[in-house]
C-alpha cells in the first residue's frame, strides 16, 4: 500500500479515539461543567447524528474541492474543534464542538475512502479500506484507554488536547504524502453520483453494512454488564476485555483487507454465518469466563472482517460515485452504530437479561443474511460488483 494511505489511517486513529473516548470521561465532564451525567451523554448522541447526517452532505458540498484540500480542511476543522472543546467552560459550546468534529470526521472519512481507493488502484479497494479502518480499531485498543488514563490523571480536557495533538502530525503528513491532484472538470457531478447510488444492489449492501455494524455496536456497548453480571468477572477485567475485542477487530480489518478484493461473496456468506453462530453461542455460554473471553476476540475478528468487506464493496459497486460512495458507506455504518445500542437498550429496559443484547446482535446478523438471500434469489448479488475487475476475485 502507498504511504499516503497509512497517513490517512493515522488521521482516522485520532478521529476514532475522539469518537469513543467519552465513555471514560462522562463523570469528570459532568462534575467539571456542572451538568448531569445523562446530559453529558448527549455529547455521544450529537456526535453520532453528526456522523450520519454529515457523511453524505459534507461529502457532497466538498465535491468540487481537490482531494488534498478537502482532507486538510476537514482534519484542521476537527483539530480546532478539539482545541475549543478543551478550552471551554460551557457545556453548550462543548456540545457544538462535538457536532462540528463529527461533521469534519464524516467528511474526512468520505473523502479519505475515495482517496485511498483511488491511490490503491483497481482491485485493491478492500486493502485500502482495511488500512483506514485499522485506525478505528487501533483507537479502540490504544487510543481510548490512553484517553481515559489521561483524563484520570490530568482531567478530561487533557484527553481533548491529546486528540488535537495527535491530529497535527497527520496534517503535516497529508501535505507531504497526498498528491495535490486538481479537480477533474469532467468528474461526475453530485446529481450524476446520486443517480449512480440508486442501484438496488448498492442499497442492499449499505443495508447489510448497517445491520452488521448495528450488531457489533449493540454487543460492544453492553459488553461491560455482560461480563460483570453474566460472566461474573470483576470490573478490573473490563479494560483487558475491551482490549481483546479491539485486538480482534484489528485482526478482522486486516483479514478483510486480504480477502475482500478476491473473495467478497465468500467473506460475506461464510463470515456472516459464522458471525451469527458466534453471537448465539456467546449468549448461551456467557456465564463461562473462558468461552466469553474467546468469543469476545472471535466476534471482534468476524464483525470487522465482514463489515470492512461490505464497505469495500460499496466502493466497488458505486465506481461512478467515487466521492459520495464513501459518504454513504460512512453514514450506513453509523446508522448501525446508533441503532444497535438503542435496540439493545430497549430489550434491557423491557426487563430482559444482560444476555439479550447478544441475541439482538444475532437477530441483526440473521436479518442481514435473510436480506442478502432474498436479494440473490431475486437476481441481485450483494457482496460482488459486476463491474469489479475480475482479477480482484481470483487468487493471485
Amino acid at each position: 500500500m502507498p504511504f499516503a494511505i497509512y497517513v490517512l489511517g493515522l488521521a482516522v486513529f485520532a478521529q476514532g479515539t475522539s469518537e469513543f473516548m467519552l465513555s471514560g470521561l462522562v463523570p469528570a465532564i459532568a462534575a467539571d461543567l456542572g451538568v448531569s451525567v445523562p446530559t453529558v451523554g448527549t455529547l455521544t448522541s450529537a456526535f453520532a447524528v453528526g456522523m450520519i447526517v454529515g457523511a453524505p452532505s459534507v461529502a457532497m458540498l466538498s465535491m468540487r474541492w481537490p482531494q488534498r484540500r478537502a482532507l486538510l480542511s476537514f482534519l484542521i476543522t476537527f483539530l480546532l474543534a478539539h482545541v475549543v472543546g478543551a478550552s471551554t467552560s460551557s457545556f453548550g459550546v462543548l456540545l457544538a464542538t462535538r457536532v462540528v468534529a463529527a461533521l469534519a470526521m464524516a467528511g474526512f472519512l468520505a473523502v479519505g475512502l475515495a482517496t485511498a481507493a483511488g491511490i490503491a488502484g483497481p482491485g485493491a479497494k478492500g486493502k485500502a479500506t482495511s488500512v483506514l479502518l485499522s485506525g478505528v480499531t487501533l483507537a479502540c485498543v490504544a487510543g481510548v484507554p490512553l484517553g481515559a488514563a489521561l483524563g484520570g490523571v490530568w482531567g478530561w480536557r487533557a484527553a481533548f488536547w491529546a486528540v488535537a495533538a495527535s491530529s497535527a502530525p497527520a496534517v503535516i503528513a497529508i501535505l507531504r504524502a497526498v498528491p495535490p491532484t486538481p479537480v477533474d472538470p469532467d468528474a461526475p457531478t453530485a446529481r450524476h453520483e446520486l443517480r449512480a447510488l440508486r442501484s438496488p444492489q448498492l442499497i442492499i449492501t449499505l443495508l447489510l453494512g448497517a445491520c452488521v455494524n448495528g450488531a457489533t455496536f449493540c454487543s460492544f456497548t453492553y459488553l461491560a454488564p455482560v461480563t460483570t453480571e453474566v460472566t461474573g468477572l470483576s470490573t478490573g477485567w473490563l479494560p483487558g476485555i475491551l482490549a481483546v475485542f479491539g485486538i480482534g477487530s484489528f485482526v478482522g480489518v486486516n483479514a478483510g483487507g486480504r480477502l475482500a478484493d478476491r473473495r467478497p461473496r465468500q467473506v460475506v456468506t461464510i463470515g456472516g454465518t459464522a458471525l451469527l453462530a458466534g453471537w448465539l453461542l456467546f449468549a448461551l455460554t456467557a456465564a463461562n469466563p473462558f468461552a466469553a473471553l474467546a468469543l469476545v476476540f472471535v466476534q471482534g475478528v468476524l464483525s470487522f472482517t465482514v463489515g470492512s468487506t461490505l464497505i469495500s464493496q460499496v466502493l466497488y459497486q458505486a465506481a461512478d460515485a467515487p466521492r459520495l460512495s464513501g459518504g454513504f458507506a460512512t453514514a450506513a455504518m453509523n446508522v448501525g452504530a446508533a441503532a444497535g445500542p438503542a435496540l439493545g437498550g430497549a430489550v434491557l429496559a423491557a426487563g430482559l437479561s444482560y444476555r439479550s443484547p447478544l441475541l439482538v446482535s444475532a437477530a441483526l446478523v440473521a436479518a442481514a443474511l435473510v436480506i442478502r438471500g432474498v436479494s440473490r434469489a431475486l437476481g441481485g448479488s450483494p457482496g460482488r460488483d459486476r463491474s469489479q475487475p475480475q482479477a480482484a476475485h481470483q487468487p493471485r
